[in-house]
């Protein structure tokens, strides 16, 4: 066996243990919250030794932010799958403008928020999520506006798309301590009514 060879099964070995760090971590923090989401209790979550868990994230807030990008980063690629399954005609605005709340309104969202709270206080935390939050606003704008099938160089439309966003976040936040499914429905329907007669005349030909 060549030494490249020996090395593939454990570096898949390596993958694996960080992925299940990630996504230890990422339930920790929606579910107890920034205080409680340690190195020790997302190592134990994620079946693996504190060792290892450091070897892969220094410190904790190496591990929760590497958790977010990563978890972000599957969620994305989760809206493009299902964008490829998005009704074509009149309903497809309000299951762009669904789908896009839903991103907002699930874990991830709330791991996010225990993130910004502590950032908001602590300048070293802060230092690593800013870069990764701003890649979540690129990442989920250009994907708006790629679904939408929209021109951004028609005054109006990036400002417009941004509000969609901007809704969709807020719409997360009043979700966060009840569920607040039942009164946001019809505001989703209506924001998409009114996104259709905004962004009319700013749709690409296709």
């Amino acid at each position: 066996m060549t030494e490249t060879a020996a090395r593939e099964p454990q570096q898949d070995r390596s993958r694996a243990t960080r992925r299940r760090l990630l996504e230890a971590a990422v339930e920790c923090l929606a579910e107890h919250g920034w205080t409680s989401t340690t190195v020790s209790v997302v190592a134990e979550r994620a079946g693996v030794s504190r060792g290892a868990a450091q070897h892969h994230f220094p410190t904790r807030e190496d591990l929760v932010a590497a958790a977010v990008d990563h978890v972000t980063d599957v969620r994305l690629g989760e809206i493009r799958r299902e964008a490829a399954e998005l009704p074509e005609g009149g309903a497809r605005t309000e299951a762009i403008v669904d789908m896009l709340v839903r991103h907002y309104t699930g874990p991830l969202f709330r791991a996010a928020l225990q993130l910004w709270t502590a950032a908001s206080s602590d300048e070293s935390l802060r230092a690593q999520v800013v870069p990764v939050e701003a890649k979540v606003g690129r990442e989920a704008h250009r994907v708006a506006v790629e679904l939408l099938g929209v021109d951004e160089s028609v005054p109006g439309v990036r400002e417009t798309v941004q509000a969609t966003l901007d809704m969709a976040r807020g719409l997360g936040l009043a979700n966060v301590l009840t569920d607040d499914s039942k009164r946001r429905r019809p505001i989703v329907r209506q924001w998409a009514t009114t996104l259709d007669a905004v962004l009319e005349g700013s749709k690409e030909c296709r």
